[in-house]
């Protein structure tokens, strides 16, 4: 035994107890000053387990997205392949119509195709701009190629022009709607204010393209494939079914309402003045009147005075106060006639010079305000007619009838509800003691309502249904007191006590006004009312005067003399 080896065994023996255990002899002199401890282990075997459950979880997590990116790509692989599928040169020889598309592309093989048949069909008539016929071949030809180029592709292959029969009658339809020419009733035209009579202009043929036969030449013109043919399409004359003569005697009054106006004459005055604008005027079948664009803004610079309205509550003077009367018979005119409303708005507050429910709220704002509109859906032009004397305002709707002989329309409105008014309104009235307060203004209360639309036949009620429903807001108590502690003899103040009747009075028979504020008619001995109160489609008489041509109370019954032209037979005045 060497002696290196010798050193090693004797080293290894002094290290080693009988246990087995390995100590250093530093090591165990630490330990008995220690008091024996332990030393700790060298490796933390929880951490470790940890760990290592925690490099699984990240192991899994590479794998799976590993796997989702790896399908993507096999996704994206496809439809590449797909894509290259699609574009891929045919191998196959095979002929459409004569053209080889062998070793073409699919969209080369279209270019091809649409090269050799070129779309450029057109509809011509007489003198008109040619309609351009819709490719109707293309979407063909597309099916034709996917048949070839996803399936097992034939040798040769005929491009087929059937089963376009729907698709052929849309375009000779569309092609008819551009040359077609509706015949042209003798009409009513226009109103000639110096005479103030109406303008009629004569009937006129029309003309109507034969949809069939050219449904029928465009489809000759595919099944030749002659896609860029020129066809000529037939037409026949259309004649009118009323002609100027007809038309004189078959325009009447078919609908017309009365109303009472105020003796203010400012007031008057904004009535006159939007009356005139509608006097006469013809509103075309399919039309739509606006009385706002009608009248435009009512301004002093158009003559319209200023007259006594509510402006959030408060009386005020503004242009233009009455005009809402004028809106408001127009509309019941209307109603009456069979016409259909497309706008109307009920008023802030009641009204009195027509059954609530039954009024038309109209304001100016740049055309954008309330207003009051409706669509002539009869197929003749209709006329306005307007009437303003003696403090009664008619209006009334010229046209040939458009309800049935026998049917009468008229609304029916019923208050279904009572709000409470606002908050009293105190001022300050230094006659009074100082305690006392004395209303000055009843408030009134606001209210909701309902209308219904009657029809009658003949008398007999056919329906009785919801028309619109209505709000109007309550107006507040005026109360006088004393808060000052000075009080001022009466007969000192000038004129306390007829304030507050002006006041008072000056709130009978109000309506909105045409920039939406209360109108005040400001007269107490002359109250607006209603023509009929509840049921309004007999309106009252109007004062034209007896004779031929006078208006009578059913909106539907011929009021004026068959032709609106003859002396004395129209609302609007004698002359007419």
């Amino acid at each position: 035994m060497s002696a290196n080896s010798y050193n090693r065994k004797n080293s290894s023996r002094r290290k080693t107890s009988g246990s087995g255990r390995s100590y250093s002899s530093r090591g165990s002199a630490g330990s008995s000053r220690r008091g024996g401890r332990r030393r700790k282990p060298a490796y933390d075997y929880t951490k470790i387990a940890i760990g290592g459950v925690l490099l699984i979880i990240v192991i899994l997590c590479v794998v799976l997205v590993a796997k989702t990116m790896g399908k993507k790509k096999a996704e994206e692989t496809s439809e590449t392949t797909t894509t290259v599928i699609a574009e891929t040169e045919l191998q196959k020889d095979v002929i459409v119509d004569g053209i080889t598309i062998t070793g073409m592309s699919i969209n080369e093989a279209k270019d091809k195709i649409l090269k050799q048949y070129p779309w450029n069909m057109k509809v011509i008539y007489e003198g008109k701009e040619p309609y351009e016929v819709k490719d109707l071949m293309a979407e063909k030809v597309d099916i034709l190629l996917n048949e070839i180029y996803h399936g097992e592709p034939k040798e040769t292959y005929t491009l087929d022009t059937t089963g376009l029969e729907d698709a052929v009658k849309e375009e000779a339809k569309a092609a008819a709607k551009v040359f077609d020419v509706p015949a042209k009733n003798g009409s009513i035209s226009g109103f000639d204010k110096d005479t103030a009579k109406f303008i009629y202009s004569g009937e006129q043929n029309g003309l109507a393209i034969d949809q069939e036969k050219l449904a029928s030449d465009i489809q000759a013109a595919l099944d030749k494939k002659d896609f860029s043919a020129t066809i000529k399409a037939d037409g026949k004359v259309t004649i009118p079914e009323i002609t100027e003569a007809q038309a004189k005697e078959m325009y009447k009054v078919i609908g017309t309402f009365t109303t009472t106006t105020t003796s203010n004459k400012d007031r008057n005055t904004n009535i006159r003045i939007a009356c005139e604008a509608l006097n006469g005027l013809i509103i075309q079948p399919g039309e739509e009147f606006s009385f706002n664009n009608t009248t435009g803004n009512r301004t002093t610079d158009k003559g319209y005075r200023p007259a006594g309205a509510y402006s959030n509550g408060i009386l005020v003077e503004e242009p233009g106060g009455g005009v809402c009367q004028v809106s408001s018979t127009l509309y019941n005119a209307v109603v009456f006639s069979g016409l259909t409303t497309t706008e109307r708005h009920a008023h802030s507050y009641e009204p009195s010079y027509v059954t609530p429910g039954e009024d038309a709220m109209v304001s100016y704002d740049g055309y954008a305000g309330p207003d009051m509109k409706f669509v002539n859906n009869s197929p003749s032009a209709v006329a306005i007619r307007t009437k303003f004397e003696s403090q009664k305002l008619t209006i009334s709707i010229v046209g040939i009838p458009i309800l049935e002989e026998g049917v009468v329309l008229s609304m029916h409105s019923e208050k279904t509800a009572e709000l409470d008014p606002p908050a009293p309104v105190y001022e300050e009235d230094q006659t009074l003691q100082p305690g006392v307060e004395v209303e000055a203004k009843k408030a009134t209360n606001g209210s909701r309502w309902i209308t219904n639309l009657i029809v009658k036949r003949n008398g007999v009620v056919e329906s009785d249904e919801f028309f619109h429903s209505s709000t109007y807001k309550g107006k507040s108590a005026t109360i006088k007191r004393n808060t000052s502690g000075v009080v001022i003899p009466a007969e000192t103040s000038e004129g306390s006590s007829e304030s507050g009747s002006s006041v008072q009075s000056s709130e009978s028979g109000t309506a909105e006004t045409s920039e939406g504020v209360q109108q005040a008619p400001g007269e107490p001995d002359t109250q607006p009312s209603t023509t009929a109160p509840h049921e309004t489609a007999a309106p009252s008489t109007s004062p034209a005067g007896p004779g031929p041509g006078t208006e009578t109370n059913s909106p539907s019954s011929p009021v004026i003399d068959p032709n609106p032209m003859t002396p004395g037979s129209s609302p609007s005045g004698p002359g007419v």
